[in-house]
């Protein structure tokens, strides 16, 4: 394998930066790519999300730190409507194959690649990457106790209209409260099965008995947002504690094994991952995350924030 320095924020779209890294250098990728909705009639980016941040400051939106005002909720049904968004959802999947190829290579036989994603979009997600050589193993449930905007109380839109029968509408709305997102998981073939893989190349199974001596289920719930992460204001940040939790599933302890995250925003991967003892590469678009990521970084190397760290091997 052709050597190259570890522990690095590269700075750039992930489907060029990608081909910088060698092949098969990889041990795990986990990661949250920006989901299908965000990709609709905007480019996703630092503007972008302070953009959508801002509309909802003052609403009464359940969540305010989940993207808003992609256009999927809006606009009148008609053929055109149904046609704009299956082309988006085309384009998404088209893009997911593209990254996921670049992935596909730095990846190790048997190495897991683990990809956030909304339960609108992890089929796709899982499979554009199947397109790209990936195996799907599973879908993990991230559990969370909230959900997205409501949608329509049919009820209520039909007593603004003033319809004699909006009282039979009751309860009914056009979408369910969302508290979980989808983690699709899938895995580069084995060389041949497990026995050969690990002896190859460290990786393949999965590390699901848990100290208590259960066996790990694959929904994930009981994660949220610590203090030490109450500074970080990207919109789509995921709990530490739960990137810690599935790299410990996934990559054994080796000193050859490195993480990397492609959509790095705030860099929770890759802190949770040096917090580990594990290296990492990330790769982020905007730069404006990328000065955060070194900062976090930089705290967890000084054990600011992250006391327990030394306690890592």
């Amino acid at each position: 394998m052709q050597s190259f320095s570890a522990n690095q924020v590269l700075l750039g779209d992930c489907r060029s930066v990608l081909h910088t890294l060698p092949e098969e250098s990889i041990a795990c990728c986990i990661t949250d790519p920006p989901y299908n909705y965000e990709f609709i009639g905007r480019k996703w980016n630092h503007n972008e999300i302070t953009r959508r941040i801002d509309r909802i400051q003052d609403s009464s939106t359940l969540v305010k730190n989940i993207p808003y005002g992609s256009g999927l909720a809006g606009g009148v049904r008609n053929k055109r409507w149904y046609e704009r968004n299956r082309e988006n959802i085309v384009d998404y999947q088209k893009w997911c194959v593209e990254w996921g190829r670049s992935v596909f290579r730095v990846c190790r036989p048997g190495a897991i690649v683990a990809v956030f994603s909304s339960t609108r979009t992890f089929a796709h997600v899982q499979v554009a990457l199947e397109e790209a050589g990936f195996y799907a193993r599973d879908c993990l449930v991230y559990r969370r106790h909230s959900g997205i905007p409501k949608g329509l109380n049919l009820k209520k839109k039909l007593e603004k209209l003033g319809r004699a029968d909006a009282e039979q509408w009751d309860g009914w709305h056009t979408c369910f409260r969302s508290e979980w997102e989808a983690i699709a998981v899938l895995q580069k073939p084995l060389v041949n099965n497990y026995i050969e893989t690990t002896e190859k190349t460290g990786l393949g199974p999965f590390k699901t008995i848990n100290k208590d001596g259960s066996f790990q289920s694959n929904i994930l719930e009981g994660f949220s947002k610590g203090a030490e992460e109450s500074f970080n204001t990207h919109c789509t940040i995921k709990p530490l504690g739960l990137i810690r939790r599935l790299i410990e599933f996934f990559v054994p302890k080796n000193p050859h094994n490195i993480i990397l995250d492609p959509f790095a925003g705030s860099g929770t991967t890759l802190v949770a991952a040096r917090e580990l003892g594990y290296s990492y590469i990330g790769i982020e678009i905007e730069n404006v995350y990328i000065r955060l990521i070194n900062k976090r970084l930089a705290d967890v190397e000084s054990g600011g924030l992250f006391p327990f760290f030394e306690d890592a091997v």
